[in-house]
């Protein structure tokens, strides 16, 4: 009996609640609008937003207590214009325009004055603001950097714009904001839930108790913690050894589609974007036409992929069964088609198959066999279609998915395209053949460089790359990170590929890069820099480009490096890759020298040239 009588009353207690609950949130209507009634007055109790973590548990953003100064106009008497402004550290003038500002906003509602007070600001002004009616002084909480890197990933907060509290219910004058990086992407789950108190107030504007003895009255609700899935050293060390250069870095886990670095360089600490200073370091980031920090160049930079390209030029021409891994293509320095046209190649062993031809990273096998790819369709475009879509398939030419807000999609050319560009259909393959090497009218970001990466290491898949790992402890469930996206290109394909990547560090040309005790499959990549001077198509220094994935049978990690305007591939980007690899498998530098090579070299010199380029802007 006393069990049931327990139940009972559980059941009892739940029912008058929820009853309870309907009542107010359905039948009684009396709480629309509280905040418009002239009797009532709101307070916002604001929550704590939600900490951010690493992977392995690193604290990277935490907050700090904040102050602003608030008026409600229609409850501000008369006062000392002159002496409050001294006491606020602002002038006249400025005091003037907010409370201007405020009254536009809602005479009834309260608006910010002075944001983010320091805390000895605070504590010299909580005394003297008895002095003054309808102003107060509201606790928020700011950011609080334990880091200096990521700052692109991360983001920053920033006050709502009138527009936002406008279209925004949630948000009031002077909230705060999400305003890029996980802190834009997951506003929703940092931000909390504001609590919300309500006050009878008489004729004479004073407080006399809660409205309705405080039953619409709310408790702040802390924002959820989340953890991404950077690994902060890994990042640390990518950012300090792309100092001096321009460029991105993107490491992704190829078992689970994570992204564990995520670099872009030149950069910024974070903590520059916080606080009343905020306003002038954005506006000086935003200025800085050379080194452009506010652009994250592993997402939104788009780049030719140059010779890594050709480890997909050779899996699609596997798939179309136009070439075999046995057959071999003599080369003679370069590939020459038409009367006059010639694709250039460096000196290496011929005749090549398939794997040493990548390893000697061969222009004329891979031009040969993406000719054979379009040729074996009867018009060019059905044949440049069937190649595109390939690509797609491993995330090129569109936007992956990631859970960042920025990006750019690339650009993978079909038959429309260049029928449009030669109308009525009259071109042939060899029209595009530098596409075969990369080059051409193709273009990609670096995060999709690592994910087709990370395809072939997976041998013919991948999951969508994705920074975020857990919500308060709980890992994602989210299917669009945890579904297989399957390529066009059957399994068996991808062993030649792997192993001519593998040959690349073992004979090819990144042999004077291996890793002791690692097996790693990569490819270099010297990219075609071009940019429009006074109107004509200029050639500029070469971007640096380099893929890796290691371990060979076992990947951990699958890496992109792209250095602009630093020569070939295994100069910088290379170099890189292959220490960050290192540093992430086995957490310690062996080659000493060839990390102190890395940051003794800048290439500050070649971006101060005039005409140095910009980096979303090639081949246009």
């Amino acid at each position: 009996m006393r069990k049931l009588l327990s139940v009972a009353i559980i059941l009892i207690t739940g029912f008058v609640f929820i009853g309870r609950l309907f009542y107010m949130q359905v039948v009684d209507t009396s709480f629309v609008g509280l905040s418009e009634n002239n009797a009532i007055s709101v307070d916002y109790d604001y929550p704590q937003r939600g900490y951010i973590f690493d992977r392995n548990g690193e604290l990277l953003v935490s907050n700090q207590p904040s102050y602003d100064v608030m008026a409600i106009p229609r409850d501000i008497e008369p006062f000392d214009t002159l002496e409050f402004s001294g006491l606020l550290n602002i002038s006249i003038e400025r005091l003037e325009k907010q409370l201007d500002k405020a009254k536009i906003y809602s005479p009834r509602l309260p608006s910010v004055i002075v944001p983010q007070l320091t805390k000895d600001e605070f504590a010299f002004l909580q005394e003297k603001m008895r002095k003054y009616e309808g102003f107060y002084i509201q606790k928020r909480s700011l950011r609080d950097y334990k880091t200096k890197n990521s700052a692109s990933e991360l983001g920053y907060i920033s006050e709502v714009t009138n527009a936002e509290v406008d279209n925004l219910p949630y948000y009031k004058s002077g909230d705060l904001i999400g305003r890029s990086g996980v802190e834009k992407q997951y506003e929703e789950v940092l931000r909390g839930v504001k609590g919300v108190k309500y006050t009878q107030k008489d004729r004479f504007n004073r407080n006399i108790g809660p409205y309705k003895e405080g039953i619409y009255d709310t408790l702040p609700v802390k924002g959820k913690d989340i953890t991404l899935t950077l690994d902060a050293k890994l990042q640390a060390y990518g950012e300090k050894l792309m100092q001096g250069k321009h460029g991105g870095i993107v490491a992704i886990e190829p078992s689970s589609g994570e992204i564990i670095s995520l670099v872009t360089a030149p950069t910024y600490d974070p903590a520059l974007l916080v606080g009343r200073k905020r306003s002038k370091n954005f506006t000086k980031l935003w200025y800085d036409t050379i080194n452009k920090p506010l652009l994250n160049r592993g997402l939104q930079a788009m780049y030719p992929p140059g010779s890594p390209f050709k480890a997909l030029t050779g899996l699609i021409a596997l798939e179309e069964n136009v070439i075999d891994t046995k057959e071999t293509i003599g080369c003679h320095m370069g590939f020459r088609y038409g009367r006059k046209s010639k694709m250039g190649c460096h000196s290496h062993a011929s005749p090549l198959s398939m794997t040493p031809a990548l390893a000697q990273s061969c222009n004329t096998y891979f031009a040969k066999s993406y000719r054979r790819v379009i040729d074996k369709y009867d018009k060019a475009s059905d044949g440049m279609d069937a190649w595109s879509n390939h690509l797609k398939s491993f995330g090129l030419g569109g936007f992956l998915g990631n859970d960042l807000p920025v990006g750019q999609p690339g650009r993978v050319p079909n038959g429309d395209y260049y029928d449009k560009w030669y109308p009525g259909g009259r071109w042939t393959s060899t029209y595009t053949l530098s596409n075969a090497i990369g080059q051409g009218e193709v273009l990609a970001t670096p995060i999709q460089l690592a994910n087709f990466t990370a395809a072939i290491a997976n041998r013919g898949w991948f999951y969508t790359p994705h920074i975020l790992k857990e919500i308060d402890d709980k890992p994602i469930k989210d299917e669009k990170f945890i579904q297989k996206n399957q390529t066009t290109i059957n399994r068996e394909h991808f062993d030649p590929i792997v192993e001519g990547m593998f040959g690349v560090y073992e004979y090819g040309t990144a042999r004077f890069l291996q890793i002791p005790e690692v097996e790693i499959c990569g490819k270099t990549g010297t990219a075609e820099n071009f940019t429009k001077i006074d109107g004509e198509r200029t050639q500029l220094t070469d971007h640096s480009i380099f893929i890796a994935f290691a371990p060979k049978d076992d990947p951990k990690i699958a890496i992109a490096v792209v250095v602009e305007n630093g020569y070939w591939g295994s100069r910088f980007a290379g170099r890189i890759a292959s220490l960050m690899i290192e540093k992430y498998l086995k957490e310690e530098i062996s080659r000493k020298d060839l990390e102190k090579w890395v940051l003794e070299h800048s290439l500050e010199e070649e971006y101060a040239k005039p005409y140095s380029g910009e980096p979303f802007r090639i081949n246009q």
